[in-house]
């Protein structure tokens, strides 16, 4: 590998790749377009244009594209090449800067909730200089926003940017009452990547894993996680090949890739990068996902992303680090004295009455059909939302709610006994690893969202907000005369009045369902539950105050991801069924036949032997064919039924209720038979066979 100083950044038209090709009057003008949204006249996109194909073309690119996010959740292309003909047989390669600026792909093909029909296929993408362009497979990609002919966002990142700029809004009115003006405002993520490897030729025999990302039927495996000798377990050498062959590629395209090791399930590992603005963390972060995918291939093996490809043990999430900085300065770090912290306490308390009082937006934004069967599965968080401060903060958020006076215990040293061994300074808060939004040092951990989710929707949420928790902070003390003493009455009442979300103690303990139902807090089970808020009434007012999202545009939203919902599972129930009539019941038919032949052959030799387990097992095999040939029929009724259902949130409801539990009655059938059925008669790799390899 070369070093790493040399390939870190070398495929991507960084700053500094800037800095050296560009104009210096146009880096000047590119970068005031990048810090404070000044726009970038035609003649300045054509010569940054021109730098940018001459340095691609110089990295052996041919092509260019438009890279954007639609609301598939993927990302999505179209290339374009340098080559312009000429008349007298040559070419030449060109890239202007309306090229740069503007592309027009199909609309009419993405998802759109009704704001793009066939006939009106028109929409535009648009350059987002805020996140670098790179190359990648020989093509020029540019970050752009996705939006219809009449300007509505048909994309995720759209949302994302203008939500940024709206808590930076806030923010900066905030800042301003602690004597900071015109402060950078940024929301940073780092976003840790969960994801299973298995080998490519299971896969190809796992009809479940090509359609649907996770096996819909297969017994646990005698070892599961149990032992819990994975976590953090010595890397395999084939895994350990792909993780840096991956490190070299993510290098290359300026993704801060740190952090790697295994998981707790067996086959499952973990990625995670330093900190990077959220936009950019969100692209690096689907650039990831798709690098995973392409090199893992390259060692015979498959990417699992979903948030759970295999029952019985954990499944995939992407823990959302996120934190908000002013001019490079964390507003969520507290500091050694945070009680006496005030700018600290004011963005603290501002996050914690956003996450109270938006539950039910946060919930929605990590809503998918695979994330329904990892939340509350003893592995990841519940689907309710609640707050974990650590006992440090929490004493002082009591002290505030109580006008106490905080005590400051002090760090402690830990001393291991051994003299050989360091002493360090203790935390003075400790880590709830079942907290869906977790305060961890210097930001918030959203352990809630799912391993293939794009984090966009999550992170669009949770800047709009807290730009409205910010808001109303500022417009409580705007004109006090006395600005502490007005900001520490308004934290006391909100901290008040919002401690109900604050809890530290293990999320996943049978009692705490009922004590957040007391409480009074949201717990929406399933994503056809929570997906009706996101074009509730107070949805579109907070939205479209803070100028992130339109009533159309959330209602389209809302109709796309029930569709979504809806044609997923519909996948799952056709893939179930044709697994069944094709593959299971022929094997488990032919092995119950052998059975049978074995008993008459013991019989032909003589009556007197004991045939009492094949006849046992016999009877089994029958009981459990007729039950799955009994299953299979209900399932595809129910698949018929709701599929007929035109109404989105009632089809949504259809497959929730009638789909899902056929499907899970057929796989307790199926997966009885496995245990029963002889190993080389099964049809596909067992999970015993495909989460244990060398």
């Amino acid at each position: 590998m070369a070093l790493i100083s040399d390939l870190y950044g070398s495929m991507v038209f960084n700053d500094h790749v800037m800095q050296e090709r560009l104009p210096s009057a146009t880096y000047k003008i590119l970068s005031q377009t990048l810090k404070e949204g000044k726009p970038l006249d035609l003649d300045e996109a054509n010569a940054v244009a021109h730098a940018m194909k001459e340095w691609a073309i110089e990295k052996g690119a041919t092509h260019y594209t438009h890279w954007f996010q639609p609301l598939t959740g993927i990302t999505s292309e179209k290339h374009d090449s340098f080559i312009n003909p000429q008349d007298d047989g040559r070419a030449l390669v060109s890239f202007s800067g309306k090229e740069l600026i503007q592309g027009e792909p199909d609309a009419s093909s993405f998802p759109s909730g009704g704001l793009r029909s066939t006939f009106e296929a028109r929409g535009y993408t648009a350059w987002d200089p805020t996140s670098y362009a790179f190359i990648k497979d020989g093509v020029l990609c540019i970050p752009t926003a996705f939006i219809s002919y009449t300007g509505e966002a048909l994309d995720k990142k759209t949302p994302l940017l203008r939500s940024m700029d709206a808590i930076a809004r806030e923010a900066k009115r905030v800042l301003r009452f602690f004597g900071r003006d015109n402060a950078t405002i940024c929301t940073t993520v780092g976003p840790e990547q969960e994801y299973f490897l298995i080998k490519e030729e299971d896969y190809a025999n796992r009809l479940d894993l090509l359609m649907t990302g996770r096996t819909l039927f297969g017994t646990s495996p005698c070892k599961g996680q149990e032992l819990e000798e994975h976590y953090f377990g010595a890397v395999r050498p084939t895994v350990k090949r792909f993780m840096e062959e991956l490190n070299a590629e993510l290098w290359k395209l300026d993704i801060p890739a740190t952090t790697e090791h295994n998981e707790v399930a067996p086959a499952q590992h973990e990625l995670a990068p330093i900190f990077m603005s959220a936009n950019a963390a969100i692209d690096a972060n689907l650039l990831t996902m798709e690098l995973m995918k392409k090199v893992a291939s390259r060692h015979s093996m498959i990417c699992l992303h979903h948030e759970k490809p295999f029952e019985g043990i954990n499944g995939n999430g992407k823990h959302n680090n996120w934190s908000i900085s002013a001019d490079g300065q964390n507003m969520l770090d507290p500091g050694s004295t945070p009680s006496e912290n005030l700018q600290f306490l004011v963005f603290l308390t501002a996050v914690i009455k956003a996450v109270d009082e938006y539950q039910g937006l946060l919930r929605v934004s990590v809503a998918s059909a695979g994330n329904d069967h990892r939340l509350g599965a003893n592995e990841a968080p519940p689907a309710i939302i609640s707050v974990f401060l650590g006992d440090e903060l929490e004493s002082i958020v009591r002290a505030i709610i109580h006008s106490d006076d905080y005590i400051n215990k002090g760090a402690s040293l830990m001393d291991l006994g051994v003299p050989t061994l360091p002493k360090f300074i203790k935390d003075n808060t400790d880590r709830n690893r079942t907290s869906p939004f977790a305060f961890t040092g210097n930001k918030f951990e959203f352990r809630m969202p799912g391993g293939e989710i794009n984090l966009s929707d999550a992170n669009t949420v949770l800047n709009t907000i807290v730009a409205k928790t910010l808001a109303d902070f500022a417009d409580a003390v705007e004109d006090a005369p006395d600005f502490e003493k007005t900001a520490k009455e308004y934290m006391k009442q909100v901290l008040t009045d919002h401690q109900r979300i604050i809890f530290n103690g293990d999320n996943y303990c049978d009692d705490w369902p009922l004590e957040a139902e007391k409480r009074g807090l949201l717990n929406y089970r399933s994503t056809p539950e929570c997906l009706p808020l996101i074009a509730s009434q107070e949805s579109i007012e907070l939205f479209e105050r803070f100028g992130v999202m339109s009533k159309i545009e959330l209602e389209s939203r809302m109709e796309v991801y029930l569709d979504q919902y809806s044609m997923k599972i519909n996948i799952e129930g056709l893939v179930s069924s044709r697994m069944v009539r094709a593959r299971y019941l022929p094997a488990i038919i032919e092995y119950s036949s052998m059975i049978a032949h074995s008993i008459e052959a013991k019989k032909d030799v003589s009556s007197a032997l004991n045939t009492r387990a094949e006849e046992a097992l016999l009877n089994r095999l029958t009981e459990g064919i007729n039950a799955i040939s009994d299953c299979v029929d209900v399932l595809d009724a129910a698949v018929a039924e709701s599929a007929a259902i035109a109404e989105p949130q009632a089809k949504a409801t259809a497959y929730l209720e009638k789909v899902i539990p056929a499907m899970s009655e057929l796989r307790t059938h199926v997966d009885e038979m496995e245990l029963l059925v002889g190993h080389d008669y099964w049809p596909v790799p067992s999970y015993n066979h495909m989460l244990f390899y060398t």
